[in-house]
């Protein structure tokens, strides 16, 4: 249980939430809400305990009782070189009994006399302590949960190191689901999870037996499966918790938003029949106090009244105007990546004219992001070459936002995209991706998933890029900054290679070849590959 007391956030100057109080207990099941920026992810990291680069401050009473399972957005976490499979089961210390028990097996194997009968003795008492956590069963578990994620056998047994972002974020997804923790806290729960995935996880959290709180874009997810909404409401820096559905939640939010627009009409018609009545008197001498107790009740009123709601600001995304390139400004030839004895892909060829617009597609696992990744000069492929054209000027948007410098600041972060640009033109950039203020000064890592995309999008399109690479470039995105990417894909003159579980990215850049992995082979694009997608 989590239970949450006078609860204040303050970033800088800026206050998040104040003196808010509510708890998160079996069968009270969350979905927290509010504008980009508002402050849900580091709510949310503050509830789970984790660090925030010292940026935020907090106040109130935060006591938690029982296990927290928490699911970040930042999938980089774990050792690298630990199994997928290890990793999930780490969560209950199973991988350790696993270990322990194969390192008594191989003893047993190899001794003899009473080093074996010791080894034979604590294998006996390790299976019987692995078999009283459950182990068995809870390791038929796991795998399962993995299976409806789409995280495949072949996976399981794959280095974290060797797997995509995606492929990550889904193995810390079935980590902290297969925790069963007594509270799930879920940032962004749906990201690279493709239809049916996401139905499961539907299904899976409507017959959870704990509680959980949930941050999400799919606003389908968090109808289905909560009982009450927290919206952080970033114009009052309040917590308005409404013990309700989503459904109903909408139209009560409503009526409170009626209710403080009237009573903000008449709080200020009553200040300024107040604040005329005092200028009035405030020139007669015998009146003088009065009239500035009229006044000084004026501005109280004033500034007790809450804010009528604010239309959310949006990032106004037009990708850069391409630099002057030759015919054919990216060239690959031979390209081929293994992990070990795995072989992601291998013999990849492909020229990139420009102005064209090619998606890449293949089932999670078959080297999309990897193939990016060589492309934009950040990983080395095993064979074969990557060749730059005249003029090329790449602009990498990577998934896991991987481009960032996570202890720079944001401001910082944008100078190195755009050295050439003074400061009164980088923080003109940064404003129009609704980064202003004392918001520049924030580290990066402090930032939620949404605003390093915002962060990651204007370090793009200040780079005078002519080809870009396009990693899942709509996700943690709300709907109308997603809408504003899908615009700039429609109009963006130069050449883009696109990686998306996003159908409506495709059909917005409108491309004219796809390349499918791991084979390698490309085609014109047809929209019968449409329903590939999703499933990709």
């Amino acid at each position: 249980m989590i239970n949450v007391q006078d609860f204040s956030v303050r970033i800088g100057p800026r206050v998040l939430v104040k003196q808010a109080s509510f708890r998160l207990d079996k069968g009270i099941r969350i979905g927290l809400v509010g504008r980009n920026g508002a402050g849900k992810t580091t709510t949310m990291r503050m509830l789970a305990g984790e660090a925030d680069h010292g940026q935020a401050e907090y106040g109130g009473v935060v006591s938690v009782k029982g296990s927290v399972g928490y699911l970040s957005q930042d999938p980089r976490v774990g050792d690298p070189q630990q199994l997928a499979l290890d990793r999930i089961l780490s969560v209950r210390g199973i991988d350790e009994l696993l270990a322990r028990i194969k390192k008594a097996e191989e003893i047993m194997s190899s001794s003899e006399g009473d080093k074996q009968v010791k080894a034979m003795e604590r294998y006996v008492r390790l299976d019987q302590e692995f078999t009283n956590q459950g182990g068995y069963a809870a390791k038929a578990k796991a795998a399962q949960i993995a299976a409806s994620l789409r995280i495949d056998e072949r996976l399981l047994g794959q280095p974290l190191q060797t797997l995509s972002g995606g492929q990550r974020r889904r193995v810390e997804l079935a980590r902290v689901l297969f925790s069963e923790a007594e509270v799930l806290l879920l940032d962004e729960p749906t990201n690279h999870l493709d239809h049916d995935s996401i139905l499961w996880l539907r299904d899976y959290l409507k017959s959870y037996a704990g509680g959980y709180m949930i941050i999400s874009h799919d606003v389908n997810l968090i109808r289905e499966t909560v009982n009450q909404v927290i919206h952080l409401d970033a114009d009052r820096a309040e917590m308005d918790i409404y013990h309700m559905g989503w459904d109903l939640y909408l139209k009560q939010r409503e009526e409170d938003e009626r209710r403080r627009r009237k009573e903000r009409a008449v709080a200020l018609k009553k200040a300024e029949t107040l604040r005329a009545q005092g200028e009035k008197m405030r020139a007669k001498a015998t009146k003088a106090v009065a009239a500035q107790q009229m006044l000084r009740r004026a501005e109280e009123l004033e500034a007790s009244v809450a804010p009528t709601r604010q239309v959310e600001k949006v990032a106004r995304l037009r990708f850069p105007e391409p630099a002057a390139c030759g015919k054919v400004p990216l060239t690959a030839s031979g390209l081929s990546k293994c992990y070990g004895s795995l072989e992601v892909f291998t013999g990849v060829d492909l020229a990139i004219d420009r102005g064209s617009k090619v998606v890449v597609l293949g089932l999670n696992g078959a080297g999309k992001t990897t193939l990016l990744r060589i492309l934009a000069g950040v990983m080395q492929s095993d064979s074969g070459e990557v060749v730059p054209g005249h003029g090329l000027k790449l602009g990498y948007y990577a998934q896991e936002h991987e481009n960032l410098d996570l202890e720079k600041t944001v401001l910082e972060n944008m100078v190195y995209a755009a050295p050439a640009l003074d400061d009164t033109h980088v923080r003109n950039a940064l404003g129009q991706f609704l980064f202003s203020g004392d918001d520049v000064d924030k580290p990066a890592g402090v930032l939620s998933g949404g605003e390093r995309t915002r962060l990651s999008l204007a370090m793009l399109v200040v780079s005078a890029a002519n080809v870009l690479l396009l990693d899942e470039p709509t996700n943690n995105l709300d709907p109308a900054s997603r809408e504003e990417i899908l615009h700039a894909l429609r109009v963006y003159e130069g050449t883009v290679v696109l990686v998306t579980h996003d159908p409506g990215a495709v059909t917005a850049l409108n491309p004219d070849r796809v390349l499918i992995l791991p084979d390698g082979d490309e085609d014109l694009w047809d929209d019968e590959y449409l329903e590939l997608v999703t499933l990709t």
